[in-house]
């Protein structure tokens, strides 16, 4: 339905703008008000980020006019607008990087108006709270550190938080840009079961899947199975186009070493000897397991990435 038709058949129950008057018949939710790409545009890449830049354009109008309740967002059901803030993080992943960071900031930005023009919006809670569902939370399938940390340091910010909250946002941000997709992944020292030191840049490849692992992890093996048994990936390791380095950062070595058997003789597998990674954040390896794809001039690909879209990625090469 067209913003213009939605908003003629509302008016009869939508006097007023915003949250003034709270009347029994207000609480009707609106329909998400949906944002289309122009018909001449054709390109699959344009459409994506004209959509992940002009997503949330009418929702986010601060001279909206939408009844409110506390379930609702700007009039919507929050359970509509998780939905369509699932699928803009999938276009966001069909942008170019530059694009998806200037669309996290510019939802911000918006939803900051939204809140300074009517609080009982929900508009900025509710998608500080999205960005961490679906953004940073570790069990999120589309989750991006790189965005949530564009997003977290404009909420660093923020005059509304407590210091607290702000510092907490702050801390986010610093961990997340560790690493960023594009930039040259930190150097480590790891030794092998032998006990023999080597390091990240020494290990050459046209490509470098980094697998943080821990041994008796179900998550790891399903990982661990797919490198093994995928006919294209495993010829891809096999031929030496793509090296695994498989790393333990914690310190029950005794396990570690027992796990020998179920790691490829192919792969470097090790561990951090000087516990670098974990204790002194060289990567924010927030759960286990993590992948990180990296060139041949150790230039970061893919950044903690769900393994989905790591193999996805990993088909198209």
């Amino acid at each position: 339905m067209r913003i213009s038709s939605l908003m003629a058949a509302v008016s009869a129950v939508l006097i007023v703008a915003g949250c003034g008057q709270r009347k029994a018949e207000q609480f009707q939710a609106l329909p998400f008000p949906d944002v289309l790409p122009p018909a001449m545009m054709e390109d699959p890449q344009d459409r994506a980020e004209y959509m992940a830049q002009n997503m949330w354009n009418s929702l986010t109008d601060p001279s909206r006019t939408y009844p409110c309740d506390s379930l609702l967002v700007s009039g919507v059901r929050r359970t509509d607008v998780e939905q369509k803030f699932a699928n803009w993080t999938q276009v966001l992943g069909m942008s170019s990087r530059p694009v998806a960071e200037k669309s996290v900031s510019r939802l911000y930005d918006r939803a900051l108006a939204c809140e300074k023009k009517d609080t009982s919006s929900n508009v900025f809670e509710t998608f500080a709270s999205l960005v961490d569902k679906y953004l940073f939370d570790p069990n999120s399938p589309l989750r991006d550190e790189d965005l949530y940390g564009a997003y977290a340091s404009r909420l660093a910010a923020y005059e509304g938080y407590t210091e607290v909250q702000k510092e907490k946002y702050a801390r986010d941000a610093r961990l997340c840009a560790l690493n960023k997709v594009g930039t040259k992944a930190a150097d480590f020292r790891f030794a092998d079961r032998r006990g023999k030191i080597r390091t990240l840049y020494g290990v050459e490849a046209p490509y470098t899947l980094l697998f943080f692992s821990n041994p008796g992890c179900e998550a790891c093996m399903s990982i661990i199975n797919v490198l093994k048994e995928d006919p294209q990936i495993s010829s891809m390791i096999s031929s030496g186009r793509l090296k695994v380095l498989n790393i333990y950062i914690d310190e029950d070595l005794d396990a570690w070493r027992s796990y020998m058997p179920v790691y490829p003789d192919e792969w470097y597998n090790g561990f951090d000897p000087d516990f670098v990674i974990r204790n002194e954040t060289l990567y924010n390896v927030r759960a286990i397991p993590s992948l990180y794809l990296l060139d041949s001039d150790k230039t970061v690909l893919l950044k903690d990435a769900p393994e989905n879209r790591m193999f996805e990625y990993l088909y198209g090469l």
